[in-house]
């Protein structure tokens, strides 16, 4: 087994260097940028807008009210079954291993990445809700392989490799299910139960080296767990996710404000650290100072991406079964879920970690007894001391945050096996995907990080092409909407690719 996983990481880490090279970084940044350029830097400039759609509408009946529509969810359940899949164990272990290995400058380059990744999510949602069609089921079934296949491929001379690039993301989005989707977040799930609710009977049976009877049981729960909700379909995983992860989300933001106000004092020098850090890191990042440099900028974007996915065509897979009909509309619950996951979880954590001396960012010191994994468990716990109980708050937090990407990143699979083989076979990619949990729980918890990023970059790859191809779209239709609904024009909606759907989606919002 030992051998296995070795041969496992000596090909993972030359296809890693290659997608998470310079071209990768380059293009991940580079779209980020000309979208943010194209749309006249719209998360800016027209924030009351998207805000005032997003958080600002919770309260109304056509955001949060179940949808009718078969196959479809409310614009809120999109929000939560996104976030459930986007913040994960990126979002607290991420930051942390970012921070350990990029030092503090890492997470400068981290919201960097997200205020670009912004226009990229908005984006992708847009010409997901544009290119979407109904399945053989009913329901809405978009993505980036539907607008590499008829956006792209629409394109003079591009029918063959827009097919070809959609097949390749759909492979691509698969493999990330079983790394980012499952054995990464069930890794640091059993990693941290197992440290904050240690069974002797059972961490003390060795299965094989340095993987205890405790990690299988672990990981055979959780297996089952997902098994009885992502069996069920997106209904099923939507309903769970709307009562879980505002919940969690609000929960943790909360217990990181008590961290963060006992240690009020050293406020203002994590800051420094993060913004002093990214342009000249300490001596403990390695290298010379190019190297040094480029080291936290690639933490900070591989780390970022890992957490708000801004860039992997993923979420738009669930974005799409929206009953929303504007596609800039649930473009702009694109650019909120990338702001709540990065500019506000993200920050929380890294400043949890950098004010609770539990690391030190001028030497990389981490406190005794923790590791990058458990580090924000130990910044928890040097304020809740008593019976352990941030560590154990931490350790619930990281079980619900990994749990709900799991789920949501079963639906994002599916998605791309039907794509591939029609909806009717989805159910074994399903049962595949919950098996994979098991390896999760006996990987050793680098190889699971590295696989995941390996299969992000993959993925992030022919789907950024496609948005780069199609920048101008994304300008028509977003002009469009900001045309009618900030500026008043009678025009006539931009909606849909399909003569059939654009007609249907104008009589629903004449209707409305």
């Amino acid at each position: 087994m030992e051998s296995f996983f070795t041969k496992v990481a000596e090909i993972n880490n030359s296809v890693n260097g290659v997608v998470w090279g310079s071209f990768g970084l380059f293009l991940l940044i580079g779209t980020g940028v000309l979208m943010t350029v194209c749309t006249k830097v719209f998360q800016v400039t027209h924030i009351r807008l998207w805000w005032k759609n997003t958080i600002g509408s919770l309260f109304s009946g056509s955001v949060i009210r179940h949808s009718k529509e078969e196959g479809s969810i409310s614009p809120f359940q999109a929000l939560c079954t996104a976030l459930a899949a986007t913040v994960g164990t990126g979002n607290i272990a991420g930051v942390a291993a970012a921070i350990c290995i990029g030092g503090a400058g890492a997470v400068f380059w981290m919201w960097v990445a997200a205020f670009f990744g912004m226009m990229t999510n908005f984006s992708e949602n847009v010409l997901g809700i544009y290119y979407r069609r109904r399945n053989e089921k009913g329901e809405w079934s978009g993505g980036a392989m539907y607008y590499l296949r008829d956006g792209l491929g629409s394109k003079k001379g591009c029918s063959v490799i827009g097919k070809v690039l959609a097949v390749l993301f759909c492979i691509f989005t698969m493999l990330a299910s079983f790394g980012i989707g499952s054995m990464g977040q069930v890794n640091k799930i059993v990693a941290n139960v197992a440290t904050a609710f240690d069974i002797q009977a059972l961490s003390s049976v060795q299965v094989m080296d340095g993987i205890s009877l405790y990690n299988v049981v672990l990981g055979v729960v959780i297996m089952i767990l997902v098994a009885l909700i992502t069996l069920g379909g997106l209904k099923r995983i939507a309903s769970v996710a709307e009562k879980i992860v505002p919940v969690m989300i609000v929960f943790f933001i909360l217990g990181s404000l008590v961290i963060i106000g006992v240690n009020y004092s050293q406020i203002l020098p994590a800051f420094k650290a993060i913004f002093v850090n990214a342009f000249s890191p300490e001596a403990f990042v390695g290298g010379t100072l190019g190297m040094a440099i480029s080291k936290a900028v690639t933490q900070g974007f591989k780390r970022g991406v890992f957490s708000n996915e801004a860039g992997l065509g993923s979420s738009v897979m669930v974005h799409s079964n929206s009953n929303v009909r504007e596609p800039v509309k649930q473009g702009m619950w694109g650019i909120f879920e990338v702001f709540a996951d990065t500019m506000i979880v993200c920050t929380m954590t890294a400043l949890v970690v950098l004010t609770s001396g539990v690391f030190d960012a001028k030497t990389g010191a981490i406190a005794e007894g923790l590791t990058d994994a458990t580090l924000v468990a130990g910044a928890f716990n040097s304020v809740f001391s008593w019976g352990n109980i941030g560590q154990k708050f931490v350790a619930v937090a990281m079980f619900l945050f990994a749990f709900t990407t799991v789920l949501g990143w079963s639906h994002y699979g599916s998605k791309a096996w039907e794509y591939l083989f029609g909806a009717k076979t989805t159910i074994v990619f399903k049962i595949i995907h919950v098996i994979t949990v098991i390896f999760g729980a006996v990987m050793t918890s680098s190889l699971a990080w590295d696989i995941s990023d390996t299969f992000n970059g993959l993925m992030m790859i022919p789907n950024l092409i496609g948005v780069v191809v199609l920048f101008p779209l994304v300008m028509k239709i977003t002009k469009n909407y900001v045309d009618r609904k900030v500026k008043n024009k009678d025009e006539t909606p931009v909606l849909s690719y399909d003569p059939a759907i654009q007609a249907e989606a104008e009589a629903a919002l004449a209707d409305e």
